[in-house]
């Protein structure tokens, strides 16, 4: 028999290697833009043809490569940024493994023009899928100049599986935003079909925000800075009024490098404790710089995992440079002693009198009912504006409310316990709202509102627990994907105009979908610098948030990416019945409680929302009687 173990073509094993390094095309700016920093550009322009599916071009002033280098820069695990695997914990550049232009020209039709500025006369290298077609001298500017064209043009299945054009350029900006945001002292720019989003001059961490999010973000964050030891940290983090719900900007960086790093949100978040509503989410912009030989960011191809030495100390220097810049700027809530609707409470002043009208008659006793129907009305301490009154009728009413309560207890003690406890379990005063807890008849069978969130009734396997929130949504989406099909929308105009800030990526989707929120009763309006105006929501939407409800479906049609039109307003849908369902802890009348489980057992799958989510849960009798 054969071996049958062989080495691989270098152009299949790129390919394999490709599928780490390339995702999208966002992946391919990432790595160009990194390896024009690592050559010392100050300026890079970034230009995109259809979301980068046809051309991804990067133009940088950097120091460029001579002949060899352009032809050896693409062969698997060449690279200029280490010699050593000691140099691995001594990094100071974006790249080193070497992987990524080889896995690039694995996928991709690369055209390079490059030159050093001691040359006069550049090179030019065409690759085709791995192959090598040409290379040959040609004039040039000094730096580098690399085309890809046609991404994934020899894998079809990736290529297919590639989103709409906008959520790709979405992505595509998301990661501009990152590579901006840790390189301030670089000129960026990025060009889309011939439209440029981004314009960025070399700046302050500040500016560049400012820059790439809008002008509102600029009273909007607190400077945090502290150095120690262990790591010197500086940026900014936001004030907890401007939390949001959705879309938070949070970025952190180490040593010029973006990262993910759960930990470190756990050590932000923390800090915002009881500042912020639990569903809201901070803004931040954290600067990290340590040893390089602390840290290890050879975890993942993309780079954007990174493992710290010494993570729990540096939790700790983050959290106290966080609340010392929230203390300082006043940001965490402070007793306010000049509270409005307070009660008057006058100074003592010895030398008042008091009135002569209250005199205090030691001898009274309230328990003493004998003497107390002696007592005539001319000897009562009563004031004289009172007189009209008098004392000896409020105390024998006093008494008999007295006996007849005591009258009252002594007859419900003798009834029988278990009819007194059943009575009460069927009173709609046992659980009032107080107690956050409804009684309610539906169907001939008791509705229980559990917390103001769930729902319990009775069912043939036990007791059935429903998450009123996801009771709605399942409702609503079926009413609302029903009505976008048909067109049955009406716009709602509201009176005040409701003015919202987007990003970037963002105003990509919100313009791609705007015509479809437009058959569906929205009136939105582009004002310029991704400001938008909610000029009308569909009028089934009632008070939902128009903000909140427009983030949702940008960040559902985001992560979908469909391209379907159905789907499109499937995801739409989806997005206002979660902005527009009852939320958790709101509590419901008995009608509502009835509406709401008649609307849903009337469906065809009650049990789970559009998404998966569970909707209804059964306690069986089984679990019931093993808790007894």
């Amino acid at each position: 028999m054969s071996d049958i173990i062989r080495l691989l073509p270098d152009s299949v094993a790129n390919q394999i290697a490709a599928g780490e390094v390339i995702q999208r095309p966002a992946s391919v700016i990432k790595e160009l833009v990194e390896n024009a920093i690592d050559a010392g550009a100050t300026n890079i322009k970034i230009i995109l043809k259809d979301a980068g599916r046809t051309l991804i071009q990067v133009v940088d002033n950097g120091k460029g490569m001579s002949t060899t280098d352009a032809r050896l820069a693409f062969e698997r695990h060449a690279t200029s940024k280490i010699k050593e695997a000691a140099d691995l914990f001594a990094l100071h550049t974006m790249g080193f493994r070497g992987e990524a232009l080889a896995s690039i020209a694995a996928i991709a039709q690369i055209d390079m023009r490059t030159m050093r500025k001691e040359d006069s006369i550049g090179t030019r290298i065409i690759i085709n899928g791995s192959k090598v077609e040409s290379q040959e001298p040609e004039a040039c500017s000094p730096g580098t100049n690399m085309m890809v064209k046609n991404l994934f043009f020899n894998v079809p299945a990736r290529r297919k599986f590639l989103k709409k054009d906008s959520v790709e350029l979405s992505n595509i900006v998301h990661e501009f935003e990152r590579l901006a945001l840790v390189n301030i002292g670089v000129e960026f720019s990025l060009i889309h079909n011939e439209t440029t989003l981004h314009q960025l001059l070399p700046g302050t961490l500040k500016q560049r925000i400012v820059a790439l999010f809008g002008k509102a973000l600029d009273h909007q964050l607190i400077p945090i800075e502290t150095a120690t030891s262990l790591a010197k940290i500086s940026g900014f983090v936001g004030l907890p009024e401007n939390a949001r719900r959705r879309g938070a900007l949070q970025y952190f960086f180490v040593n010029g490098r973006n990262m993910r790093h759960p930990y470190f949100h756990k050590a932000v978040m923390q800090c915002y404790d009881q500042l912020i509503p639990v569903d809201e989410q901070p803004n931040y912009f954290i600067n990290f710089e340590v040893d390089p030989e602390t840290i290890d960011v050879n975890i993942h191809p993309t780079k954007n995992e990174i493992k710290f030495e010494n993570e729990q100390p540096i939790w700790q220097i983050l959290t106290a440079a966080i609340k010392e810049s929230l203390g300082k700027f006043n940001a965490v809530p402070s007793i306010d002693f000049d509270a409005e609707d307070v009660p008057e409470i006058p100074a003592f002043q010895p030398n008042v009198n008091a009135p002569h009208d209250l005199e205090l008659d030691t001898s009274y006793n309230p328990f003493d009912t004998h003497k107390s129907k002696t007592t005539s009305p001319s000897s009562s301490p009563i004031p004289s504006r009172m007189n009209n009154i008098t004392w000896q009728s409020k105390v024998s009413s006093t008494t008999q409310n007295w006996e007849k309560l005591y009258e009252d207890f002594n007859n419900n003690k003798t009834s029988n316990d278990l009819d007194l406890l059943g009575s009460r379990i069927n009173d709609d005063q046992l659980f009032s709202q107080d107690s956050a807890t409804e009684v309610n008849t539906f169907a001939g069978i008791n509705a229980i509102q559990l917390k103001c969130r769930y729902i319990l009734t009775p069912s043939r396997e036990g007791v059935s627990v429903i998450d009123q929130h996801r009771a709605h949504i399942r409702v609503l989406f079926d009413s609302y994907l029903n009505m976008a099909i048909n067109g049955e929308f009406t716009t709602q105009r509201l009176i005040f105009p409701d003015m919202i800030q987007l990003s970037t990526s963002q105003t990509i989707i919100l313009e791609s979908i705007n015509e479809q929120l437009s058959n569906l009763g929205f009136d939105i309006s582009y004002l310029g610098d991704n400001s938008w105006s909610v000029n009308g929501l569909p009028s089934v939407l009632n008070n939902a948030n128009p903000g909140d409800i427009i983030s949702k479906m940008i960040e559902t049609v985001e992560s979908s990416g469909e391209n379907i039109e159905t789907e499109l307003l499937s995801n739409i849908a989806l997005s206002m019945a979660r902005s527009a369902a009852i939320k958790p802890g709101q509590a419901l009348s008995n009608e509502e409680i009835e509406k709401l489980l008649g609307s849903l057992f009337r469906l065809s799958t009650p049990n789970f929302t559009p998404d998966g989510k569970t909707v209804i849960a059964t306690i069986s009798l089984t679990d019931i009687s093993k808790l007894f």
